[in-house]
């Protein structure tokens, strides 16, 4: 081998397909509303069928991550559409005052609506905050 032309690190190369990975995803818009007793949370995801939404709710966070489907076109040049075919990551930190396990969640035309429960002990703290 040439001493000029070192081999790069393997702990290098994996960086660098970690920032590669995080780059695979972007964030869409989105909206939340509070209507007391639930929240409402509209994530606009172009693209994206049904099946490839996952929503994850662990701890205070909500995590939707929505796949497009990716065509390949035989006899069509490279047009840098990569920025444009990505996938959608939506990562929030919403607190602990929600019932992720009764989350409702429909998609259209684009739109993923998300309704949030509260729970129990945020509805009834809430409830004493606005009596007082």
């Amino acid at each position: 081998m040439h001493p000029i032309l070192n081999p790069v690190p393997t702990h290098r190369r994996t960086k660098a397909v970690a920032a590669a990975s995080a780059d695979a995803c972007r964030e869409p818009a989105y909206d939340c509303q509070d209507h007391g007793d639930v929240m409402k949370l509209t994530v606009y995801v172009p693209g994206v069928a049904a099946s490839g939404v996952e929503i994850e709710g662990r701890g205070a966070d909500l995590t939707v991550t929505a796949r497009k489907a990716h065509f390949v076109r035989v006899n069509f040049p490279a047009l840098h559409l990569e920025g444009a075919q990505r996938d959608y990551r939506l990562r929030l930190r919403l607190g602990t005052d929600f019932d992720y396990a009764h989350m409702v969640a429909e998609i259209g035309g684009g739109v993923l609506t998300i309704t949030l429960p509260k729970r129990a002990r945020a509805l009834g703290a809430s409830r004493l905050a606005h009596a007082a």
